[in-house]
């Protein structure tokens, strides 16, 4: 199938000839359907913290943070570009229709007002009576702001009295309100290779000013997604796919790619937040709040966690300590055994609460649903029969399956990828990440290139699939927290005003 130009081809992006076998497979085969078990709703799954609750964890994260590695990790590499669909649509065309209107009779309530102002102003448009084709282009392409190839985290979202903020810098006023740790804030974006220089500029030209405001520092870095995580495509009859020059063509795998680069950040705790999920200060204190007390939920299950494994590790298996175990994985990890498991051995007991015990372990706001896409909290079945906590996406469901649609179509909140973590273990060592996820829970789509159809892969979801083995627990977080800009005109709603 792969001639030795092929294969010289795959070694330079350092991926495995067994690893894209595999994937060429499993456009044969497809990927199996997640069998969900059951919607986690409030009470089976979803925690509804009380004000007390809130407290304690408050509390509990602010007495362990001067002992921790602390990183907030964001993925920024996504392109803008969905954002201006219909303001691509209407250059190219001329025709408008309502988005397209809204933004023009609203230009002025936009961050990015006076940058776009000026750049008319430069060539001796006059924003006020310019045509509109105009002004689009000038917003949209390199002959003025060039926002249409830009990252998300580069373009001005929030205006305030002395200055316009990037969810950059919103990110780094936000991680001073509950990622400080010894004095520092640490933030880790994922950005693609050819905005890297940018967004390395924005940084260095912002960060100094938001660390005097708030007097710590700032530890920042950078990666990109690997080549190594790049999936082969492949046409409709499932053969590798070739560019017009003969080459293998190999795609971006999705965010589950990024699982390689969270591997690699050393911290005892991460906080996964979206770029485009940013408010201006006058929100942020819900947020700030939330985040300190998932936080803290976090660490006081760990807590537990490692007790347990340190009494197991001692050689104790009482029957008390036993039932003790089974009652926490069932009630607060909601982890629930195969049928059968309470007739193996006590050696296979213990063995068994060892392996859901020691591995990394996350909490994950949910929000209410409210028609947002997201993926949706759910108990399923796991490879090896246990049933527990996954968050799971519409494409991994069966939706011709109507007892499966039903269990989908139950859940209450999803995931609006809020997210804390820890993967150390009680020792301090970092786990492997990549052996806790599950490749059986992929994507597959079709797309074009040069013309022609093609299918493409994507690798287990970051926080879906590619958390499938973690620990994971379910918290209802205020819908305030959850404020995405996927249009230009999201920008016009009150919580980014």
């Amino acid at each position: 199938m792969f001639s030795p130009k092929d294969l010289e081809q795959i070694a330079s992006k350092g991926i495995d000839i067994q690893t894209v076998n595999d994937q060429i497979q499993y456009f044969v085969d497809g990927f199996p359907w997640m069998n969900l078990t059951r919607a986690a709703t409030p009470g089976d799954g979803i925690l509804q913290l009380t004000d007390q609750q809130i407290e304690e964890a408050l509390d509990v994260y602010e007495t362990h943070v001067p002992t921790l590695r602390i990183v907030k990790f964001v993925p920024a590499s996504g392109a803008a570009t969905r954002m201006f669909k219909s303001l691509f649509s209407f250059l190219e065309s001329g025709k408008s229709d309502k988005s397209v209107e809204q933004f023009f009779e609203r230009l002025t309530e936009f961050a990015f007002y006076d940058d776009l102002k000026n750049v008319l102003s430069r060539d001796g448009h006059d924003i006020a009576s310019a045509d509109r084709g105009i002004i689009a282009e000038y917003f949209l392409t390199d002959k003025g702001l060039g926002y249409g190839a830009l990252p998300k985290g580069l373009l001005k979202f929030h205006r305030y009295p002395e200055e316009s903020r990037t969810p950059v810098e919103e990110h780094l006023v936000e991680g001073a309100t509950y990622a400080r740790s010894k004095g520092e804030v640490s933030l880790h974006f994922t950005v693609s290779p050819e905005h890297k220089a940018k967004f390395a500029e924005l940084i260095s030209e912002k960060a100094p000013e938001y660390a005097e405001r708030h007097n710590l520092g700032f530890g920042i870095d950078f990666s990109e997604q690997k080549a190594s995580t790049d999936t082969i495509a492949v046409d409709l009859e499932n053969n590798p796919f070739r560019e017009k020059n003969g080459d293998l063509l190999f795609r971006p795998a999705g965010h589950g790619a990024l699982l390689a680069n969270l591997n690699e950040v050393a911290a005892d705790l991460v906080f996964i937040k979206n770029i485009d999920n940013v408010v201006p200060d006058r929100l942020k204190n819900t947020t700030t709040i939330f985040k300190r007390a998932i936080a803290g939920t976090l660490l006081q299950t760990r807590e537990r966690i490692f007790a347990y494994l340190a009494r197991l590790d001692a050689g104790e298996t009482s029957p008390v300590l036993m039932a003790e175990i089974d009652e926490f994985l069932r009630r607060v990890l909601c982890v629930e055994p195969v049928d059968g498991f309470y007739e193996k051995s006590v050696e296979e007991v213990v063995a068994y609460y060892r392996s859901k015990l020691d591995r990394p372990i996350r909490v994950c706001g949910m929000v209410k649903n409210v028609g947002e896409p997201g993926g949706g909290p759910f108990w399923a079945q796991s490879p090896d029969g246990t049933s527990q906590l996954q968050v799971v996406e519409s494409a991994q469901v069966d939706m011709d399956d109507e007892v499966q649609k039903d269990k989908f179509l139950k859940a209450t909140h999803f995931n609006p990828v809020d997210l804390v973590c820890s993967w150390t273990d009680r020792n301090g060592k970092s786990f492997d990440l990549l052996k806790f996820r599950d490749p059986q829970t992929g994507f597959i789509t079709q797309k074009s290139k040069d013309g022609k159809d093609l299918k493409a892969q994507e690798l287990p979801g970051l926080w879906n699939g590619s958390m499938s083995d973690w620990n994971t627990l379910l918290v209802e977080v205020p819908l305030i927290t959850f404020n995405p800009v996927k249009t230009v005109n999201d920008l016009l709603r009150d919580e980014h005003q």
